[in-house]
């Protein structure tokens, strides 16, 4: 739920909570929906004890069995207006994930809220992506260098990026997403992280003018019923956006620069029907690409649905795209 504190004071609160965490040295990878569940339902009644309990996991706790919570950090919790009670039980409305030393605010489990700002397995095979794709024969040619994070969620990909890119210029960096609550969280996280962003509100590249050396993305693949934001692709089985970013973004990028498109797609028969759209925009002289499959099976769950009756298995693909120097 978006917050109704200002802006500044909501960012400063949320910020000390990182803080907070960062200095009693706070590390949660975050698994799967599926996986959260089931050790939630292992766990069944008992009420959180450590830090991952309480940020990582999002279990319920108590003051008096809590020795971990500081009056520092719940004090911090109560002004960023994430500290949700029902008599003396107690439960963070956030959830905080690491990648590396790097700490990222993310919505509570579950994420059944439109709004919600997903992290899981996904932000990390987004995160090795983009680490390997700026290492390989990537040399931007302008500066400062300009990089795109489209649809950012909680901002992890951003600061990635930004980190991997340290030593080859002044960035300036620009976060889009959709949804408010994600620029709010993106924010938070990006300043914590001591890096500097442009958050811009608004539909993909559609939301944003110029032309970039590098865009990322990860955007939603599934087909989802209720049709949240953070997982909702649009049409052929949760496809549309991705190929609508790839599209549009190809024609933003400078010579030169680089589109790393990280997304998921439904195979059906063998075929990748994501691959299928997008190799005609990629055909002539102007691009170098690659593509390959990052993981060959993600969310298998998700093929109980009877959107997926006739579909073999999910797939996290990425998509490497180049514009050739001289290119026009």
């Amino acid at each position: 739920m978006l917050s109704q504190l200002r802006p500044d004071d909501f960012a400063s609160a949320l910020g000390l909570v990182l803080k907070h965490l960062s200095g009693a040295g706070y590390r949660f990878i975050t698994p799967t929906p599926l996986t959260h569940q089931r050790v939630l339902a292992q766990r069944g009644e008992q009420l959180g004890t450590t830090l991952r309990d309480v940020f990582g996991w999002n279990m319920t706790f108590k003051i008096a069995t809590c020795e971990c919570m500081s009056r520092e950090l719940l004090a911090a919790m109560r002004g960023a207006g994430v500290l949700h009670a029902r008599g003396d039980v107690l439960q963070s409305r956030v959830r905080v994930a690491s990648v590396g030393d790097d700490l990222f605010v993310h919505s509570a489990y579950p994420t059944t809220q439109d709004d919600a700002v997903f992290f899981g397995p996904d932000t990390y095979r987004f995160a090795r992506f983009i680490q390997q794709g700026v290492a390989v024969n990537y040399l931007p040619t302008g500066l400062p260098i300009r990089v795109l994070d489209v649809g950012c969620g909680s901002g992890a990909g951003g600061v990635v990026a930004a980190r991997a890119m340290a030593n080859l210029g002044p960035l300036e960096v620009t976060m889009n997403d959709i949804n408010p609550l994600a620029l709010q969280y993106t924010s938070v996280n990006a300043a914590f992280a001591d890096i500097d962003i442009k958050p811009a509100l608004g539909n993909a590249l559609r939301a944003v003018k110029g032309e970039f050396d590098l865009i990322i993305s990860n955007p939603p693949y599934l087909d989802d019923t209720a049709k949240r934001a953070y997982r909702h692709g649009g049409a052929g089985l949760g496809r549309a956006l991705s190929v609508r970013i790839a599209e549009e973004a190809l024609g933003r990028l400078v010579p030169g620069g680089r589109l790393l498109l990280y997304t998921g797609v439904a195979i059906a028969g063998g075929a990748d029907a994501f691959l299928a759209d997008v190799q005609p925009m990629l055909a002539g002289h102007q691009f170098d690409w690659s593509y390959s499959e990052i993981d060959p099976d993600v969310f298998g769950e998700e093929l109980e649905q009877p959107a997926y009756r006739h579909v073999d298995r999910i797939a996290a693909v990425g998509l490497t795209v180049t514009r050739k120097m001289g290119a026009v």
